[in-house]
């Protein structure tokens, strides 16, 4: 029997790997530290359908919030080097 938890459980986690498949194959950069967000927010939606909310907090703030702007903050950086040696 096909229950509303299982069938949104199947959209999030197609989500993830959607995401995901996105991140690894854009060619922009910073294209795919957005993907790799919302790969993130993806996840933590599955823990909290999982009843799990501390992990999808921490999730949230971790792998949506704070790696991207590291991320968003090093490519911004690198890419300032690469046009100045070109």
């Amino acid at each position: 029997m096909i229950t509303a938890v299982f069938s949104f459980n199947t959209l999030i986690m197609i989500g993830v790997v959607a995401s995901a498949v996105c991140a690894v194959f854009f060619k922009n950069i910073l294209s795919s530290v957005i993907a790799l967000a919302v790969t993130g927010v993806f996840v933590a939606l599955e823990f909290i359908v999982l009843q799990a909310p501390d992990v999808a907090i921490a999730e949230a703030a971790v792998g949506a919030v704070l790696s991207t702007a590291i991320f968003v903050i090093a490519v911004k950086k690198t890419t300032k080097k690469e046009d100045e040696e070109k």
